[in-house]
């Protein structure tokens, strides 16, 4: 049993479980191709397709964040503080703010 990936223009439109068996015999005649999707390299619905790593990334969470190319994560400007509380990024003040409890 496999996760697998619908790409279209490197975007993830769809995601299934099937057994690799299951393509000889499917026929998708939509466009776009299956890629198959790891744990260790899940894709989700929405997410952009790396072909040249074979690697998936999700959504840009903010405009002020950048991808790191080298895990595929989305990076804020700040670093999140590692203080043991609670914080939501603010994007108008590009910072992170304490959420009070």
């Amino acid at each position: 049993m496999g996760y697998w990936a619908k790409v279209l223009d490197n975007i993830v439109v769809e995601v299934i479980v099937a057994e690799e068996e299951f393509f000889e015999t499917f026929v998708d005649s939509s466009p776009g191709k299956w890629i198959e999707t790891t744990k260790a390299n899940y894709a989700g619905k929405g997410y952009t397709y790396n072909e040249e790593d074979n690697d998936f990334y999700p959504p840009q969470p903010y405009p002020s964040w950048t991808l790191d190319k080298e895990n595929f994560r989305w990076q804020p400007p700040t670093p999140f503080p590692e203080d043991g509380n609670n914080y939501l990024w603010n994007e108008d003040n590009k910072e992170w703010e304490m959420i009070q409890e």
